[in-house]
């Protein structure tokens, strides 16, 4: 072997192996590969930051119906949180929750099933969405009345919140179905189809025993109407058969305003699989009600169910907005320190969360959303009112949900099933006008 050939012959080595690997000898510095860079450069934002970024959306807070029951609730300043009159919802408790949108619902207690009866729910209804414009206007700096997935968006760049209204319970609607459209003009962009009884458009999960067998005629005649007119299907709250009812019928995707998983808490007003999945094969959203009871039961000491006996028939009558001020005061004391001395067990955010991850398993990050239920009996510990929202987000993170992942689940599903419904409305109202 020639020695003196080595040098050129290890140089023409190298140079192959290089041309081999797609690379080129020069005096510039070789750039890492793009997937690298990428991931070098990107900066890893906290829970802090990706609730601060990403739109945010609860699909089902009942403020309006605790401001209909006592009128000088003040809802643009900050209420002390854990009080018996502090409610779950402030506008200043809002913004500390970095809270974009809300979806305030229209509830209205259900009572006879009568003429009477229906047209008492209307004006109540009515009045309800009155009380959330005028709250609307008089904050205007802060809030502004919303109809449209696109006024979130917009309102979000201008560093205010939107404010959607929804009517939980299809009964105000009585036995007339022009009411859907009379509260589609009002701005409500949803309706439950049932609350907690059989009402005229179907049957409740939660009623002694079944009425229509899922839906009546006129309440299949109500989602066709609010398919066209763009009004999202609610189907919490529905029995079962109802809910299948609705899922053969409907031409829109559907909602869940506040429901959650069946197969972690066995209650009739969480969905099964099979409901979770037709309603991806649906192209819908379930919205996960952070109720304790729908998340987790956990058993209360004897001390704190005795101690709460005391007090039962006070909080009915506050619940009713019966109660004079000084009354209240005094209500709230011994409330007070009946939590102070006896605790209630409750679920937590990583309960919570457990749904989240239950149904993002069974349903897929494109159908999964968040539906606090705040004062209407929503709230668990480290989530109790709408300003520790954010620990929801922190607990999404610490189990690795990305940033995407987050958007989908903190308002993007919605928001996309709320555009879908629109556009479904807007090609049946097309066919309609060449028909004629």
């Amino acid at each position: 072997m020639n020695l003196s050939k080595l040098p050129v012959l290890s140089l023409s080595i190298i140079l192959l192996s290089l041309t081999v690997n797609g690379c080129t000898i020069s005096n510039k510095q070789l750039p890492p590969s793009p997937e690298v860079t990428q991931e070098q450069q990107q900066k890893v934002l906290t829970s802090e930051e990706i609730h601060a970024k990403v739109l945010t959306v609860d699909s089902h807070i009942d403020w309006p119906y605790r401001q209909f029951l006592y009128p000088d609730f003040q809802p643009n300043i900050r209420h002390q949180p854990g009080e018996i009159d502090s409610g779950q919802w402030d506008i200043v408790r809002m913004e500390e929750g970095g809270l974009d949108a809300v979806f305030m619902s229209i509830y209205t207690v259900q009572k006879e099933r009568d003429q009477g009866g229906h047209e008492r729910a209307k004006a109540e209804a009515i009045k309800m969405i009155e009380i959330t414009k005028k709250m609307a206007q008089e904050n205007s700096e802060k809030v502004e009345i919303s109809l449209n997935p696109q006024d979130a968006e917009r309102l979000e760049k201008m560093g205010k919140m939107a404010i959607f209204m929804g009517m939980e319970n299809g009964y105000p609607i009585g036995k007339d179905i022009s009411n859907v459209k009379l509260f589609y003009d009002q701005g409500i962009r949803y309706i439950t189809i049932t609350h907690s009884k059989n009402n005229e458009l179907g049957d409740s999960s939660t009623d002694k025993k079944q009425e229509w067998d899922g839906l009546s005629s006129l309440g299949e005649k109500v989602v066709k109407e609010m398919n066209r007119l763009g009004i999202m299907v609610d189907i919490s709250h529905v029995h079962d058969d109802t809910f299948w009812d609705v899922i053969k019928l409907t031409k829109a995707p559907v909602i869940a305003s506040h429901s959650s998983a069946r197969s972690l808490e066995n209650h009739p007003r969480n969905m099964s699989d099979e409901m979770l999945k037709a309603v991806k094969e649906n192209g819908g959203v379930v919205q996960v009600c952070i109720f304790d009871t729908y998340i987790k039961k956990l058993p209360q000491t004897a001390e704190r169910k005795k101690a709460m006996k005391t007090i039962e028939k006070e909080i009915t009558v506050f619940r009713k907005g019966k109660m004079s001020q000084a009354k209240i005061e005094a209500l709230k004391e011994k409330y007070r320190q009946i939590n102070e001395k006896y605790p209630k067990n409750k679920p937590t955010v990583a309960d919570v969360v457990d749904h989240i991850d239950y149904m993002v398993k069974v349903m897929g990050i494109n159908h999964v959303g968040i539906g606090s239920d705040l004062d209407g009996g929503g709230g668990v510990l480290g989530m109790n009112d709408v300003s520790e929202m954010p620990n929801i987000t922190k607990e999404l993170v610490a189990r690795g949900y990305t940033e995407e992942d987050i958007q989908k689940i903190w308002g993007g599903n919605l928001m996309r099933v709320f555009s879908e419904v629109q556009k479904v409305a807007t090609e049946i109202q097309s066919q309609e006008t060449s028909e004629k």
